[in-house]
């Protein structure tokens, strides 16, 4: 599909107003924070969403709302105030890969972050770029697995100095600071801007950014999201990742 940039823009910006809209939510794992109100519930079991955010959609959900329940439905309070004996509760979980011994090490890593780090936003604020968030990834893995930890549970946040596109922390962090007036994304890490914000790059996204002339690496990686960002950053430099919906639409619900 051959478009010219204005063209393009219009037919991206088309789609962004047809997804990116609270119809949205109901088939998105986006749907689990959108339970909560409080602030570090929200991007407490966000966090824990997005970190299962691959494979069927249906099955996340389910297990998103799974790891809710085993929290008491109180992400926040359950992170800082558990015992030993409450992680036991754990037992059993597994989404794929990520197991109930990775969940027990997640709500560890997330109480030192919040009673040694400031919280969550904190760290992504400290090490960030005008330009991006990537540096901040990977600095925010080193301090979540600062902590004694279990090696297994490491592959389970990315880090985009060793050339993963992170797709499920940029589409995290999406959620986070990106305020979209529509309902959809929370946009309550207030000190950082959406301009600063990445692309979750997955099989979907990747092959119509390809077919629509934005992408040309073959492999989803660092180097292919720099070259969507570049690319998306050019038809809206305040809010390149509203463009997420646009891709991730024509890709899911439309076969593009």
């Amino acid at each position: 599909m051959k478009l010219n940039k204005i063209e393009l823009k219009e037919f991206l910006d088309t789609k962004v107003n047809l997804y990116n809209n609270p119809k949205f939510i109901d088939s998105d794992p986006i749907q689990i924070p959108h339970k909560f109100s409080k602030k570090e519930d929200i991007e407490i079991i966000g966090f824990l969403t997005a970190t299962i955010a691959w494979g069927n959609r249906k099955s996340i959900i389910t297990n998103a709302n799974k790891m809710s329940e085993l929290m008491d439905f109180s992400p926040f309070d359950f992170v800082i105030n558990h015992q030993a004996s409450d992680l036991e509760n754990l037992n059993g979980f597994v989404h794929r890969t990520f197991n109930a011994e990775d969940f027990k090490q997640f709500i560890k890593s997330l109480q030192h972050i919040y009673q040694t780090h400031g919280g969550l936003e904190s760290i992504f604020n400290k090490y960030c770029t005008n330009e991006s968030l990537q540096v901040s990834i990977h600095k925010f893995k080193k301090i979540f697995f600062e902590i004694e930890h279990l090696k297994r549970s490491e592959k389970h946040v990315s880090d985009p100095l060793k050339n993963s596109a992170a797709k499920r922390i940029n589409m995290y962090l999406r959620w986070m600071v990106r305020n979209d007036n529509n309902g959809v994304d929370f946009g309550i890490w207030k000190s950082l801007k959406p301009s600063q914000l990445s692309c979750p790059l997955d099989v979907h996204s990747g092959n119509v950014a390809r077919k629509l002339g934005l992408l040309k690496r073959k492999q989803n990686d660092a180097k292919a999201l720099l070259e969507l960002d570049t690319a998306l950053r050019k038809l809206d430099s305040t809010d390149p990742v509203k463009y997420d919906f646009a891709l991730f639409g024509l890709g899911v619900f439309e076969g593009f």
